[in-house]
């Protein structure tokens, strides 16, 4: 521990909680003067037998204040189970209105239909079924098209594991220390707008001149915003609007940047099978999402958040490299080729 002033305090709850029950406390600091720090004590858990027992904390004085400072730190409790169980069964209603809703207004497009005639003719729905897997992987340049998959959000695949804890988690540990409602509001309405805004960017972009064009802005969309992670666990800004106005930009680059990765889908999937095929890119998809977030987690815990995010921002360059080998047809993504397409058909 550093040599400095430290003072204790302690708090219990005015109220007992009721039989089994159990209030969890978190606290941290929430602004103020970095100097003062908490060192020992930021959650606690208080039932029936213990609610009025007083829990302590430690706060300490860097050593080297030489000045007068404020800090605010707060105590934050409240039944996490309730709330939690509550927020998952709106969500859980939200789904089961979203799978009725597709259900009804989706299209059932005739051209992935395989007639039972075809399948008694090819020899089956089994072979149908391990044919479209050798034809998707027999495709000009797979090694590259995979590597495209994976690599493309191998950034992002590690920061997304790790923004909302580090936007939750008390400043003396690295974090912002948010309450989950400032989170939410985040990424749930502020992320969400700009989000949004960025993939329909994209998407209109792309029409005007094509994927080819887009592709090399849209990585860097999709990468550089991710350096607003660095200064904001370098700096720890106690500035909300500022917070806001940051995951805003790293969400509307992601959303522009993603639209590239969406098109090349659909751009891999295009002949026989499309639709399997697509599926299957975004089984890729998912992998190259799922395995770097499995050692984020980890990765974070050895070197803290000021180092993590430097180095997602290094895991940025295999997304370039791989880009360079990439070929795409200058045609495609453009409005009229749509337009040609659907006369076709």
């Amino acid at each position: 521990m550093m040599a400095g002033n430290i003072a204790l305090a302690s708090f219990h709850l005015l109220n007992p909680p009721e039989e089994d029950e159990e209030i969890i406390v978190n606290f941290s600091r929430e602004r103020g003067d970095k100097s003062i720090s908490l060192v020992e004590g930021f959650r606690f858990t208080f039932n029936k037998t213990n609610w009025n027992t007083p829990a302590f904390c430690a706060i300490q004085l860097d050593p080297k204040l030489e000045k007068e400072a404020t800090v605010l730190f707060t105590a934050r409790s409240g039944n996490i189970p309730l709330a939690w169980a509550i927020t998952f069964i709106i969500l859980s209603g939200l789904f089961i209105c979203f799978f009725v809703y597709h259900r009804i207004i989706l299209p059932y497009p005739k051209s992935d239909a395989l007639h039972s005639g075809d399948q008694k003719k090819e020899g089956g729905f089994l072979k149908e079924f391990v044919d479209t897997f050798v034809l998707f992987f027999k495709k000009k340049e797979i090694g590259v098209i995979l590597a495209f998959l994976l690599l493309y959000r191998l950034a992002e695949s590690q920061l997304v594991k790790l923004a909302s804890p580090f936007l939750l988690d008390a400043q003396e540990v690295g974090g912002l220390g948010l309450t989950t409602g400032n989170v939410g509001l985040i990424y749930g309405t502020v992320g969400m707008i700009a989000l949004l805004s960025g993939g329909l960017l994209g998407g209109y972009l792309a029409a005007k001149k094509g994927l080819r064009y887009w592709i090399w802005w849209m990585i860097v969309a999709m990468n550089l915003p991710n350096l607003v992670y660095v200064y904001l666990s370098q700096v720890q800004p106690d500035s909300m609007v500022f917070i806001y106005l940051s995951v805003a930009i790293e969400q509307l680059g992601y959303g522009f940047g993603f639209t590239a990765y969406m098109l090349f889908m659909i751009f891999v999937s295009e002949g026989k099978h499309k639709t399997a095929h697509f599926a299957i890119t975004t089984g890729f998809m998912a992998l190259g999402m799922m395995i770097p977030g499995m050692v984020s987690g980890w990765l974070q815990e050895i070197i803290g958040y000021p180092n993590f995010f430097l180095w997602v921002m290094l895991c940025t360059i295999p997304s370039f490299a791989v880009l360079i080998f990439v070929k795409i047809d200058p045609e495609f993504g453009l409005k009229k080729e749509k337009e040609e397409h659907i006369e076709k058909e």
